[in-house]
């Protein structure tokens, strides 16, 4: 594929500062580029460094200047560079309409222009709204509703009665609706809690792969609009996770837990059950969560703790062999100081 500047500048509502004929033949990363392709730096470093790519063309801040490269100048070069990688890469042609060798089941009802693959299982009831692709052995239980505008990735499932809203993304592996983790002891066994409620995902939510959300042991699990989840995410059951939230790898969410709005959850986090989590957390990688948190605020460690205070615990434990001692040389001259007395 072969673009202009102009043209570029067109895609991602830039300004062209160079020469707005020159061809573009690909995108690449910063340091990588070649003459052909187009790249972005949006950040100081980036910027200062402008005469170390090769690329023919660089998407930079709208205020930034350069006389000797070929600029194209957007509101925010990331997103623009991530529409020319959509534009460069465009997804491959979908097999149109449901293959032969699926399995539908009873009064399945969908819309127009959907796409499902070989191996699929579609169970009794089921509603497909418009545009959705489902690929290869993916299996969708009975009674289970999805909206306008889905793709699901190989191998996914979504079992009964959970509801999918509009352009949701789910990736290969992940399972919808699975059983909560509910027992209750008799004796010395476990007897198991039936888990009667749902999985419901609203609009504008991808799901990482292989992702496990738990079904409600009453009433719903519910994934708001906008949610974000990486790869190997967690959560329980009667969890509620709120508009815009970011769930990195291996995040857990134990039962009943209610997560605000525009909450980012780095890597291996682990919370526990029963609490609130404000809007606008941000929480460290590896924090163990045990108590509820307020709206804004910066946390990490396990237990949990401000940030900052974090930062400082976290240079002092490797001197603590050291310190404790130098703690008990100072208790051994104050025995002896008493000693002397």
């Amino acid at each position: 594929m072969e673009i202009s500047l102009g043209k570029i500048a067109e895609l991602v509502d830039g300004k062209i500062t160079g020469d707005s004929d020159k061809d573009i033949t690909g995108v690449a990363p910063f340091f990588e580029a070649i003459e052909s392709d187009i790249t972005y730096a949006d950040n100081k470093k980036l910027l200062k460094r402008i005469s170390e790519t090769n690329a023919g063309a660089i998407i930079v801040p709208r205020d930034f200047t350069c006389d000797s490269a070929n600029l194209v100048q957007t509101g925010d070069p990331r997103i623009a560079f991530a529409k020319l990688v959509d534009a460069f890469f465009p997804d491959m042609p979908l097999r149109k309409g449901i293959s032969s060798k699926a399995c539908i089941g009873k009064k399945f009802i969908h819309g127009d222009n959907i796409s499902i693959y070989p191996g699929v299982v579609v169970g009794d009831n089921v509603t497909v709204g418009n545009n959705v692709v489902i690929h290869a052995g993916t299996v969708i239980e009975n009674g289970v509703t999805i909206g306008d505008d889905i793709k699901l990735y190989p191998n996914v499932t979504i079992l009964e009665r959970c509801t999918l809203g509009n352009r949701v993304i789910i990736h290969s592996g992940t399972v919808i609706g699975c059983d909560g983790f509910g027992f209750a002891p008799e004796g010395e066994k476990y007897y198991k809690i039936p888990q009667k409620g749902i999985v419901r995902i609203d609009d504008d939510v991808e799901i990482g792969a292989s992702n496990t959300i738990d079904r409600a042991t009453f009433g719903k699990t519910w994934i708001k609009s906008g949610v974000k989840t990486d790869n190997l995410v967690h959560i329980a059951h009667n969890v509620t996770i709120g508009e815009n939230t970011l769930l990195v790898a291996q995040v857990g969410i134990a039962g009943s837990t209610t997560v605000g709005r525009h909450v980012i959850m780095a890597g291996q986090a682990g919370v526990t059950g029963h609490i609130k989590i404000g809007d606008n957390v941000i929480i460290g990688p590896k924090a163990g969560i045990g108590g509820s948190i307020e709206d804004n605020q910066i946390v990490s460690g396990a237990p949990e703790m401000p940030h900052r205070l974090w930062l400082k615990v976290s240079k002092i434990l490797p001197r603590l062999p050291e310190l404790r001692k130098k703690l008990k040389e100072i208790e051994a001259r104050l025995c002896k100081v008493e000693e002397d007395k």
